[in-house]
């Protein structure tokens, strides 16, 4: 590709910073990323835990929380499928699926759900019926209460667009399903596990719209009948992805900036004049501000880093940016941790939910996905499996602790999410998991802890809440020069996740080479998939929506 004399100065260095630097080093720009971490991805990185690694081995493997690529997602694979891995291969390779996602509950045997059903896509509805109210599963859910929770997963895929943004975005997902009227089974199976630890959701404030959706494409990613619904990484993130992402573009021409935070954003004669940005090392200052000019300015910083950095003088060109800092209130946490044992405990092949666990705890273990990376030939030689465990819950007290897992020390949680773990797990007189086999511990370095509890989360997540689409801005602004890629620009996605960052990256890439003139291929954007045998219906619901009336129940299924 033919260099231009173009600068973009791309700020942070998650997805959204590394998907935007990707596709404009590909198209001829001058690029530079600033970062503020040592290690580029972001939320999405994996990191060495210090001090493990013993007699020439590499240090043990941690993450900000494990990575999950649903079969929806459409425009991070595209991205992947050009990054360079080794033997021909790219890092979109390293993809490989999981086979089922499984309900734990304590003391009571697991659930596991396939994560591919063969079948259409009405008939693996009344497959899921058919699997849930199946007598040896024994959730505890009534029949009447599936019947009905399928029908509501059927509403909206029948429902035209205008309905679901009219309608469902102002509707929390809690009332739409009707949870308050149904068993605490159904509330903790179907309305939370299913939404809150998998789209970091809450099932009381989502709005119907967004979990909607998203819920439908994991549900239609189990219905094609070559391909899993559920994929994973083969290796640690940053050894299978994100390291080779960074020598890719680096071997490119983009300029890496590591330790550097945006504190300051100058906006002068209708335009970005600069952006200021300070050395640090963990999050801390170590030198003076420097400034950065630039031609076009792309802040890829998640929407509590952004909002700060918002200025009147940018308010007085683009007043809607005040929206962004609207959003900020609405981040929540969710964090990982990793429990090392001496044994590879395989648990299922995919994710497990803990639908009991207060801190909303989802896990997988790793190992088995990793076959070109044994645990045994890192850290000291004894480690042979990981199971590595979100928590998405930190104001509820747990089940064993008794406390918030805001409220704990390090070793709490460890000790929590592990009790917790063995309560669900350890069922039936089988014994998975014993306090033996745990020989080390990490958790996220983004918690930030004082006296004994977390003082801060240096990277919370946007978590959806209803009637709060109109909140979220486009990929450009009215300032010219200025273009937004983090996961809180409106996208197709709607949720916080590495493919909306991806997404958000397109089209902020896409407005700025529109703005530019440069003579380039814009970058492909991927909706996300509408079954095409429904669209007659979804049309008639869009003429029962034009004249004022209410969605057809005399389309529910009937099982």
């Amino acid at each position: 590709m033919k260099k231009n004399n173009i600068k973009v100065a791309i700020l942070g260095g998650g997805v959204g910073g590394m998907s935007a630097a990707h596709m404009l080093i590909r198209k001829g720009f001058d690029v530079s990323v600033y970062d503020i971490l040592d290690i580029p991805g972001g939320k999405a990185r994996s990191m060495p835990v210090p001090n493990t690694g013993t007699d020439g081995r590499p240090d043990l493997p941690g993450e900000h929380g494990f990575r999950f690529f649903p079969y929806f997602y459409k425009n991070l694979p595209e991205t992947m499928k050009e990054i360079p891995y080794k033997d021909g291969k790219t890092c979109f390779d390293n993809l490989v699926p999981g086979e089922f996602a499984q309900l734990l509950r304590y003391g009571l045997p697991s659930v596991e759900i396939p994560a591919k059903l063969p079948s259409n896509l009405k008939e693996a509805l009344k497959d899921l019926y058919v699997f849930w109210k199946d007598a040896h599963a024994d959730l505890g859910i009534g029949e009447e209460e599936l019947k009905f929770f399928m029908n509501r997963i059927w509403q909206i895929l029948t429902s035209c667009a205008d309905r679901r943004l009219a309608e469902y975005e102002k509707l929390g997902w809690w009332d739409y399903t009707q949870a308050d009227k149904m068993s605490k089974a159904y509330q903790e199976c179907l309305v939370e596990g299913l939404t809150r630890s998998l789209v970091a959701a809450q099932a009381e404030v989502a709005s119907t719209r967004s979990t909607g959706d998203i819920l439908v494409q994991l549900i239609l990613g189990m219905t094609h009948f070559k391909e899993s619904g559920d994929r994973l990484l083969n290796g640690p993130t940053n050894d299978v992805w994100i390291d080779p992402w960074l020598t890719y573009l680096q071997e490119q021409g983009v300029s890496y900036h590591f330790n550097y935070s945006v504190v300051g954003i100058t906006c002068d004669q209708g335009k970005i004049s600069s952006a200021q940005v300070q050395p640090v090392k963990d999050y801390e200052p170590i030198g003076p501000v420097e400034h950065i000019e630039a031609d076009y300015f792309i802040a890829a910083l998640p929407v509590n880093n952004f909002a700060p950095l918002i200025t009147q003088d940018m308010l007085n060109i683009d007043s809607t940016l005040t929206n962004i800092q609207e959003l900020a209130n609405y981040t929540s946490w969710m964090n990982g941790i990793q429990i090392y044992l001496n044994k590879d405990v395989k648990i299922v092949n995919g994710h497990s939910i803990y639908v009991n666990s207060p801190w909303a705890i989802t896990s997988v273990s790793q190992q088995q996905f990793w076959k070109d990376h044994n645990l045994q030939n890192m850290g000291n030689g004894d480690v042979k499996g990981c199971i590595s465990i979100d928590i998405s819950e930190w104001q509820v007290k747990g089940s064993f602790i008794k406390k918030a897992a805001i409220d704990c020390s390090p070793e709490e949680i460890i000790d929590e999410v592990w009790q917790e773990l063995k309560a669900s797990l350890n069922v039936d007189g089988k014994v998975v998991l014993k306090d033996e086999d745990k020989v080390d511990w990490f958790i996220d370095p983004d918690l930030i802890f004082k006296d004994d509890k977390v003082v801060e989360n240096k990277q919370p997540l946007l978590v959806d809440h209803d009637n709060t689409w109109h909140l979220r801005p486009q990929a450009y602004t009215l300032i010219p020069n200025l273009f937004l890629a983090s996961d809180y620009v409106a996208t197709y996605t709607q949720i916080a996740s590495m493919e909306g960052a991806n997404e958000a990256a397109r089209r902020a890439v896409n407005a700025l080479i529109n703005n530019s003139n440069v003579d380039v291929k814009l970058n492909d954007v991927y909706a996300l998939h509408e079954p095409s045998l429904l669209a007659p219906m979804r049309l008639l619901d869009q003429e029962r929506f034009n004249k004022g009336l209410p969605w057809d129940e005399s389309w529910n299924i009937n099982f």
